[in-house]
């Protein structure tokens, strides 16, 4: 049943976003139409969130009637200072989502009022703890570019069109669906426009079947996961998982790295959409694998946070051009520097070295880490004879709509009790589907299960000396 609803809500979510493409067919670029889009839709949610929050508190204390969207602007600006604190950003009724569509049809300056709402929302967190959060939140959604149109009057009828298109999303309560909707947007457009997805860049969302995997291998068996990273967390689906599985009171402090400026944007909307309060997760923008992030090259060890669990699914075999000094750097140092040709242990390395003693980091790589020769082989071989892998498990062609080759997760320890290693393979245990291949619950179960009690199978899994 669980499966049947999931396809439902994405289906008719993939129906919503076909039908906004539709209206906007040769009217704006299909790349840039996707961060209209998830920008309209954080837009409506945050508007809904905001909303709803406060006509909760009001009905309980008496005021069965009230509805903030109906507030005068003037009324509402006593409540901002206490809604920043408690939500990390304030919305004046007048720019709300919804009062804004009921006017965008006959608002000549339609795109002036939009950039004018973005930008009040982002100033409301200044000078708050949630400041970084929202600084420059809504810089991919430029409702003033001739890529909404050669005039102003055809930008805002393009508008028009975008605010009636999210607005007739029938999703309801977002954190209630049972799918990433604002994630599977994301993949969903992605699809749409493969052509110009920035493949190059890697830059590509970890299917929901995938993540699920993915953060249970690195959750299995704890209660508590108090810091978890992810150093190339695209828009934070890894880390929204993690969070589901753990729950809001199993999880401490989410920390992502995202190099690409508009999926960094992405992650920060989608924590602030799932109900991830801003003192509970940080974002980096910046290149993970020059580490950039003051937080993680901090010169006091004891400041440097170690992560109880590190997931990951970084762009495969991304091309880099390590400086000569990188070779002393304390992440490669005792390993070697990966190829140019390809980062993937490079990545591995970085999280791994941030990983707690008794912490678990689960990786999605390219087969190719498993049997390339060089530097490659002298990393694997270290990593093995410090009794490091302890699990590696071999997955189906086609999971990725950005690329179709066969996939394998490493589960790295750096403590461990077992003293082999343990080899899962799932290359045939998919489900087929017209675009790409899907795990269904059932297989994952089946990994689930056979890497928790390191069972061995017949043809499916077998520990390795």
């Amino acid at each position: 049943m669980a499966d049947i609803r999931k396809e439902q809500e994405r289906d008719e979510l993939h129906r919503a976003i076909w039908a906004i493409a539709d209206e906007l067919r040769g009217s704006v670029d299909g790349w840039d139409f996707k961060s209209y889009v998830l920008g309209m839709m954080f837009y409506r949610y945050i508007s809904e969130n905001l909303t709803n929050y406060i006509n909760e508190g009001e009905i309980e204390a008496g005021e069965v009637d009230f509805d903030y969207a109906q507030l005068s602007d003037e009324d509402a600006e006593q409540a901002r200072e206490d809604l920043v604190k408690t939500k990390g950003f304030f919305i004046l009724p007048s720019e709300l989502f919804c009062n804004v569509r009921k006017k965008a049809a006959n608002d000549e300056n339609l795109n002036m009022t939009l950039e004018a709402a973005f930008n009040h929302i982002e100033e409301s967190a200044k000078g708050s703890e949630s400041e970084d959060n929202f600084a420059g939140l809504f810089d991919d959604i430029d409702v003033n570019s001739n890529k909404l149109g050669a005039t102003v009057a055809k930008r805002n009828a393009n508008l028009v069109k975008l605010i009636e298109g999210v607005a007739n999303m029938g999703l309801g309560n977002y954190k209630d669906n049972s799918i990433d909707a604002f994630g599977d947007a994301y993949e969903y457009l992605m699809s749409m426009y493969a052509s110009n997805a920035g493949k190059s860049g890697g830059e590509f969302f970890t299917p929901s079947d995938v993540s699920e995997l993915l953060t249970r291998l690195g959750t299995v068996g704890k209660t508590k996961v108090n810091k978890v990273y992810d150093p190339a967390c695209g828009s934070g689906s890894l880390l929204l998982n993690v969070r589901k599985r753990m729950g809001k009171d199993g999880i401490g402090m989410i920390y992502g790295q995202e190099k690409n400026v508009t999926t960094y944007n992405l992650a920060r909307m989608n924590m602030l959409l799932h109900g991830v309060k801003d003192s509970e997760f940080e974002i980096f923008h910046g290149d993970t694998l020059t580490n950039d992030w003051d937080m993680l090259r901090e010169t006091n060890p004891a400041r440097v946070p170690c992560f109880d669990a590190v997931v990951a699914n970084p762009p495969f075999s991304y091309r880099w051009n390590p400086e000569e000094d990188m070779a002393n750097d304390v992440r490669f140092k005792n390993y070697g520097l990966a190829p140019k040709s390809a980062a993937d242990f490079a990545f591995l390395l970085h999280g791994f070295h941030y990983l707690k003693q008794d912490g678990v980091m689960a990786i999605i790589l390219p087969h190719g880490v498993l049997f390339r020769g060089g530097v490659e082989a002298r990393i694997r071989q270290k990593l093995l004879e410090d009794g490091n892998i302890d699990t590696i498990i071999g997955l189906p062609a086609n999971l990725f709509f950005s690329t179709g080759i066969p996939v394998c997760i490493l589960v790295l320890k750096k403590c461990r009790k077992a003293d082999d290693v343990l080899f899962i393979n799932a290359a045939e245990h998919f489900e087929k589907g017209k675009r790409q291949n899907r795990l269904l619950d059932e297989h994952i179960e089946k990994i689930i299960e056979t890497y928790r009690f390191r069972r061995e199978e017949d043809r499916f899994s077998r520990r390795v000396p």
